[in-house]
């Protein structure tokens, strides 16, 4: 593709900067990123409270995220952030050590048994369902993979693996399929709790792409990396740092493309560009774009999470003096109690803290915002920690994907054959995963790819 080629890059989100980011560094300096909102990064949305940031968003990431990695080198930053810990309650607020054997006696048999599946499970994953864990989704339907390794060199890997297949269904019967049922203990804490939804409805390679072996060890082990001034700080480094900064307050009314070009109407104004790269919800794009025929019946099927956060004051004597996962709270049957809430900062009281849920699963009825709110609120002062005041609240968009049934019928194959037809790229989170570091990485393979 000519070098002088006019992009336009719709969202300044992780995906839109790491874009930019990747384009820039293979010569491509005719790009346009076009935010909607006053700031840059998404849902890694970093406010803040009495001279310190907190997290809205995204909170954290793991020696594995090396896309994370490649945008701290071209900023020249590092993760320098607070050490996180954690420890657990149940849903009545009592402390407990669930993975604890000197704790737990009466479950020991339960916990051996787990340790043997986790270890079953990193040896299926590596050769049962080898190339499980490169980025994005690209013929897994198929029994293929096609893409980069998830390792420091993300050397390009492709070959045929029926197995894959397995990977559309949903994470708890492909844990069955397995005999690997108790590794969902581990698995739900970066998952569920994190705002991605239940293993009886999620497909199991949205797990396992996000949560692969070596970045759930990470995760098991504490082994995380945070940021002083908040995930945001990241892609406001990277905005700062590109030579074309994302334009901010971009209110995008119209896409059209026709006769080779790419027509946006931004803030009352038409601009002209030669390839468009969408980042943006994709589900949304038809409200505002000439979507054809097969776009809108695609994006139609993508579904998303009811994310919910509160960042909460507490009085000095109702602090946690660490953050708590509430592993009762992380199922269907408990749809919109307090999952987990947050402490990032352990050398003060004068800080927030804050608390997450998920208030939607596909069998059920959505709960209302307001009714979840006060669930978690309520939940709060069971765990003894009530709040005093609530300083921030977010409903979020949150990871869009698509069900099991779409999966296995090559949505993502289908969508990927689409990539420049209509002179427009598909990328952001649906494409891969919902997390900072899987969108920034999909980014990187559609710049390798097609520019």
């Amino acid at each position: 593709m000519d070098k002088n080629t006019k992009i336009c890059i719709i969202g300044g989100g992780p995906a839109g900067l790491s874009a930019g980011m990747y384009l820039e560094q293979k010569g491509y300096e005719n790009y346009t990123i076009l935010e909607r909102n006053d700031h840059v990064g998404g849902k890694c949305h970093s406010p803040y409270y009495n001279g310190r940031r907190y997290e809205m968003g995204a909170i954290m990431g793991v020696p594995s995220y090396y896309a994370i990695h490649d945008v701290e080198e071209f900023c020249g930053i590092t993760h320098d952030g607070p050490q996180l810990n954690r420890n657990y309650k149940d849903r009545n607020g009592n402390v407990i050590e669930p993975f604890e054997p000197k704790k737990n006696i009466l479950k020991i048999p339960r916990l051996m048994k787990m340790k043997k599946q986790v270890t079953e499970l990193g040896r299926i994953l590596e050769t049962k369902y080898k190339g499980y864990d490169v980025n994005g989704h690209r013929g897994v339907a198929q029994g293929r993979y096609d893409g980069f390794a998830a390792t420091p060199e993300r050397e390009p890997v492709s070959g045929t693996n029926e197995n894959l297949k397995d990977l559309t269904m949903p994470f708890k019967d492909w844990c069955e399929l397995n005999n690997v049922e108790l590794t969902q203990d581990i698995w739900i804490g970066p998952f569920t709790s994190f705002g991605y939804g239940y293993f009886d409805e999620i497909p199991a390679a949205y797990v396992l792409k996000y949560l692969d072996f070596q970045t759930c060890m990470n995760f098991v082990r504490i082994n995380l990396w945070t940021w002083k001034n908040g995930t945001q700080f990241i892609w406001e480094s990277l905005n700062e740092k590109l030579k074309n900064s994302a334009r901010l307050n971009s209110d995008i009314t119209k896409v059209e493309r026709k006769d080779g070009k790419v027509y946006v109407t931004v803030n009352g104004t038409v601009e002209e560009y030669d390839k468009l790269i969408v980042t943006a919800p994709l589900q949304y794009f038809p409200d505002y774009a000439d979507a054809r025929e097969d776009e809108a019946a695609h994006f139609a099927k993508i579904d998303y999470e009811r994310y919910d956060v509160l960042a909460v004051e507490t009085k000095p004597e109702d602090h946690p003096e660490i953050s708590y996962y509430v592993f009762d709270n992380m199922t269907p049957e408990r749809l919109g109690h307090l999952m987990v809430y947050y402490r990032r900062w352990r050398d003060t009281k004068n800080q927030v803290i804050t608390t997450y849920a998920l208030r939607k699963h596909r069998n059920s009825a959505e709960i209302p915002y307001e009714e979840c709110r006060e669930t978690v609120l309520e939940d709060l002062k069971i765990m003894k920690n009530p709040a005093s005041k609530v300083v921030n609240e977010q409903s979020w968009y949150y990871f869009p994907h698509v069900f099991s049934e779409d999966y296995a019928a090559g949505w993502y194959d289908d969508v990927e054959a689409m990539q420049g037809k209509y002179d427009t790229y598909y990328a952001g989170e649906i494409m891969s995963f919902g997390d900072m570091d899987e969108t920034a990485e999909y980014s990187r393979e559609l710049v390798e790819r097609f520019f």
